[in-house]
């Protein structure tokens, strides 16, 4: 297949883009974006610092990694998010709204909970508990995903919000993932995790400034969900219109977006471990990443916002599949050289910008995949996809490690998991020139309430 030239793209700093910068749904965005990314690492890479710190095993942490499976299976529940009110909220702050703050009101509680019970309080309601959160977050992402699409009134609005989003959900994880080491080290991680908790009032606070948007499905005339024409719409019905939509492209997507994160995925659990394991105190790491990874994530944001108002989606997921598995290589080299600050300022500098950019990217990608009526099913069987094979892969990280520390230094065997992690993210690079070369105008068209009619409608 021949590359066609592209599609002219707007200026970056058009009148339009410069609208809506001023306008109140993009910093709501970002505090959505915020709560949407707090309780990510607080369930998964932070609480293994934690856990590490305590003696627990490497496998162990592993193997609890798989509380984040809640994320790669929320596809499962989205259909009931996307077509009903959530209990007791739904009616007083509208559908995407009342799911948004029950799940925020069930995260804080289980983050709350597991800061009182702590790991050595009973693992499997410690374990319990992490779920609770997870599954909680996941759901918020699932109607924080779709009030993000419904909410824009077109593409150019679209990657505005998206990178909007990644902003604040990147800057929750520089919250999660530097700053509360730094307050661990002085106040405990109990106390750490209760002002985490604390922290989701942001969401609440957002929840109630956003405007429900009026491209939801009960605004479309969309079937009941208590039929059974309903029923099969709201299940069956995302997955026709998107097989629809794109065509023999479909399956070619899917597998690009389930690759896309995995080389980052699988590494995951291992890196705050290595940090311990190698002698790097949690203040050193929550500083670096506090300063240097800040600025590093806004870079790689701001670059890949710019990249897709340019030169499109599909080429910015590409790039960002380059750029990616560029943290895997870094923490390898931290690993070999040991507790080097200035080894680590390098490396946290290359894994902030390479996932700002690679996030940003796919996020927006996704995005422009979707059919208005179908937003929260259809965005949240993409993610599921992204997410899925990397959340299970991911549990045997820490066995993978103490099977390559058999024989050699344990630094050693962080070292080449790492860049073995590097070497799985490059089937994705080879996807995402397939799909650069596709037709422009389906690789990065936005989403369109009458793109295609949804199948019952």
């Amino acid at each position: 297949m021949s590359a066609m030239a592209p599609t002219p793209r707007p200026p970056l700093l058009s009148r339009a883009m410069l609208r809506a910068l001023a306008q109140p749904k993009v910093a709501i965005m970002v505090l959505l974006g915020f709560s949407s990314g707090l309780p990510f690492m607080l369930v998964g890479n932070t609480l293994g610092f934690w856990l590490r710190e305590g003696g627990i095993a490497l496998s162990a942490i592993g193997f609890l990694s798989w509380v984040g499976l809640a994320y790669s299976l929320k596809f499962l529940w989205a259909p009931l998010v996307d077509r009903l009110d959530a209990p007791l909220l739904g009616r007083w702050l509208g559908r995407r709204r009342g799911w948004m703050a029950l799940a925020q009101l069930l995260i804080a509680a289980a983050l709350a909970g597991m800061a009182l019970i702590g790991p050595d309080g009973g693992a499997w309601v410690f374990g319990g508990l992490a779920l609770l959160a997870a599954f909680a977050s996941a759901t918020q992402d699932i109607v924080v995903d779709a009030w993000r699409i419904e909410s824009s009134e077109g593409g150019e609005e679209l990657a505005l919000l998206s990178s909007a989003y990644q902003l604040g959900y990147r800057a929750a994880l520089l919250v999660t993932d530097a700053l509360i080491l730094i307050l661990a080290a002085f106040v405990g991680w109990i106390v750490s995790y209760e002002l985490m908790a604390a922290c989701m009032g942001v969401g609440l606070l957002a929840t109630w400034m956003a405007r429900e948007p009026m491209r939801a499905p009960d605004r479309l005339g969309m079937l009941p969900l208590w039929s059974a024409r309903g029923i099969f719409d709201a299940v069956i019905g995302p997955f026709i219109a998107f097989f629809r939509s794109h065509g023999r492209w479909a399956l070619l997507m899917l597998a690009t977006i389930s690759l896309y994160r995995l080389a980052d995925f699988v590494m995951g659990p291992m890196a705050n471990p290595m940090y311990a394991d190698i002698g790097l105190a949690k203040e050193v790491v929550g500083t670096v990443r506090g300063s240097v990874g800040l600025v590093a994530t806004i870079a790689g944001i701001a670059a890949a916002g710019m990249w897709a108002l340019r030169f499109g989606f599909a080429s910015t997921l590409l790039v960002g599949a380059v750029v990616g598995p560029g943290s895997n290589l870094a923490f390898a080299w931290l690993a070999h050289a040991g507790p080097d600050i200035g080894v680590l300022t390098v490396a946290m500098a290359v894994d902030n910008f390479s996932l700002g950019f690679a996030g940003t990217a796919l996020i927006a990608y996704m995005s422009s995949l979707t059919n208005i009526g179908y937003t929260a099913t259809q965005y949240a069987l993409l993610s599921s996809f992204y997410a899925l094979l990397g959340k299970a892969l991911k549990g045997f990280s820490g066995v993978s490690v103490e099977a390559l520390a058999v024989g050699r230094p344990l630094a050693d065997a962080y070292a080449l998991f790492f860049i073995g992690t590097a070497l799985i993210g490059v089937p994705a690079i080879l996807l995402c020139l397939v799909l650069v070369r596709r037709t422009p105008a389906t690789a990065t068209a936005v989403p369109a309430a009458a793109a295609v009619p949804p199948p019952g409608a």
